[in-house]
């Protein structure tokens, strides 16, 4: 199978979809993995990192959506992307389709197989979307203390 990482495109997200460690262990077992040249690089990947794990690098996200089997995401795709999806082609990221109609309708049209990470349960459980929760419950105190400031216009209180 053909793997395509390509860079994550939205605003502010810096994250890549697959780990170096990851790249080596799908290169060991035989598949091609595609990643988009600088696709790690805000979360401290470079490229040296993905080609010495066996990946691929290219050039353009065009390429990686034409030559992969599979497009590995963080983020759902955004409009620009959605012409690159095809019929046959696995798609793996988080896609929130309740809340965006028009991605919904993008999907069905390019007939692309769309795997959502927050629908995918083992047991009772959703362990793709565990980890990205407790950070958010953690976090939400700090944040709420952080806006109780009187020079954030709270009362203080």
């Amino acid at each position: 199978m053909i793997i395509g990482i390509p860079k994550e495109i939205k605003q502010q997200e810096n994250r890549v979809s697959l780990l170096p460690s990851a790249a080596y262990q799908l290169t060991k077992r035989g598949h091609t993995v595609l990643v988009q040249k600088s696709a790690g690089v805000g979360t401290g990947y470079p490229d040296s990192d993905y080609a010495a794990a066996g990946a691929e690098i290219v050039e353009a996200a065009s390429e990686i959506f034409r030559r992969a089997d599979m497009i590995v995401k963080v983020k759902e795709p955004l409009t620009e992307e959605w012409p690159l999806l095809r019929r046959g082609q696995i798609l793996f990221t988080y896609l929130h389709l309740a809340a965006n109609k028009q991605l919904t309708e993008a999907l069905m049209k390019s007939g692309v197989t769309g795997v959502a990470y927050e629908t995918i349960q083992v047991g009772a459980r959703l362990p793709l979307l565990e980890p990205m929760s407790e950070i958010a419950g953690r976090m939400s105190g700090g944040w709420g203390a952080a806006c109780l400031p009187q020079q954030n216009g709270s009362t203080g209180g």
